[in-house]
């Protein structure tokens, strides 16, 4: 590494001033919130660190700091699994959903912030 080179702490592929910038907007929706809203803020604060328990699987996170990249790739297929499973069962999705699509988010399957 040169001395031109810095490392950007990050949560799965995201800088962490954006993640961080993600929970404040999602803090400023209108409440009360729902399902994919409380998914939403699950997400990113057990990626960061914030929360002990996974949103999905209440899993703790193994990293120092938050859940490794591994971590945060089996929660977000837990919780398109859990998803699905809403779907089919009939049951609200909106907390999956929310869950999701923040961990998506946050391991670069999409650009779309939720």
């Amino acid at each position: 590494m040169t001395s031109d080179e810095t490392t950007i702490p990050a949560v799965g592929v995201r800088p962490l001033d954006e993640v961080f910038d993600a929970i404040e907007t999602a803090n400023r929706r209108p409440q009360p919130w729902g399902g994919f809203d409380h998914g939403v803020l699950g997400a990113y604060r057990w990626a960061t660190g914030a929360q002990i328990a996974a949103p999905v699987t209440a899993v703790a996170a193994l990293g120092a700091t938050g859940p490794c990249r591994a971590q945060l790739l089996a929660e977000c297929q837990a919780a398109a699994v859990h998803l699905r499973d809403a779907l089919e069962e009939r049951t609200d999705p909106a907390y999956a959903l929310g869950t999701y699509q923040a961990l998506a988010w946050l391991c670069g399957h999409h650009e779309d912030r939720p």
